[in-house]
């Protein structure tokens, strides 16, 4: 039988490199795979499409070279936009998903609006000035005096991302259509995971989203904000270590 596998992608202005210490525990029961998404990272070359499919064909693409034939796909933010569209273009890839901060919804008009905001602030500031405002909000408020080593790290990760990087993830992110007919059609089981602080995919955007898989699971957590694998790392990878036992051996909690 092969290693079963769990793919970790980041979220937007991030890279692999969030997930290093986070999967440690993951090993050796499973096959861990981080990959850097279009333009992030060290894949950042001869980059001509960001949007959320472009991104998906890549993730099947290096599924397909690692002859992983099926996983347990955790997507960070737009990470999770991600795995959606991969789901919705290859769902017999799945084994389960999870939606860590992350949302099948589109961008609400008011969403859209900030990404134009954002988008023009990178091209009149640059990349650095942007992300010295952008990460800090995403900590819940209790964490981010508490955790500023965590947000230094994320904000040098930021700091690296290409420009044409940041303004295509945030149009990509921002003309993503509405994927609650994945998890609708799942016949995979789907754990949500969520911050009570999250600002930018809020519990009350996330609720109704739970009673559309065949199978949920989720994880609200006080006291966090959009960075959950920083703010609450062991609920977390609990949860995860819990979700993926449950997928590949049929154990309950």
């Amino acid at each position: 039988m092969p290693q079963p596998a769990i793919v970790f992608l980041h979220g937007f202005a991030e890279s692999s490199a969030i997930w290093q210490e986070f999967t440690q525990p993951f090993l050796p029961q499973y096959r861990v795979l981080m990959l850097d998404l279009l333009g992030h990272g060290t894949n950042v070359h001869h980059i001509q499409d960001y949007t959320m499919d472009a991104q998906a064909r890549y993730v099947a693409e290096q599924l397909r070279e690692e002859a992983v034939d099926k996983a347990v796909v955790v997507g960070h933010s737009m990470g999770g936009y991600v795995a959606l569209a991969l789901a919705e273009a290859h769902p017999e890839l799945i084994s389960g998903l999870v939606l860590f901060h992350s949302t099948a919804l589109p961008d609400t008009e008011e969403k859209k609006a900030n990404r134009d905001k954002n988008q023009d602030f990178v091209r009149r500031h640059g990349v650095q000035k942007f992300m010295d405002s952008f990460i800090r909000p995403l900590f819940a408020p209790a964490n981010r005096d508490r955790l500023q080593q965590a947000q230094e790290f994320l904000e040098d990760i930021g700091k690296a991302t290409p420009e044409a990087t940041v303004l295509g993830g945030l149009e990509a992110m921002k003309n993503r259509p509405d994927r609650t007919d994945v998890l609708r059609a799942a016949t995979f089981p789907v754990l949500f995971i969520g911050g009570k602080e999250d600002v930018a995919v809020t519990i009350d955007s996330l609720l109704p989203q739970l009673a559309l898989p065949a199978q949920s699971h989720a994880l609200f957590l006080a006291d966090v904000g959009h960075l959950g694998y920083l703010e609450k790392p062991e609920a977390t990878r609990r949860a995860m270590l819990s979700f993926a036992e449950q997928v590949f051996l049929g154990h309950d909690e």
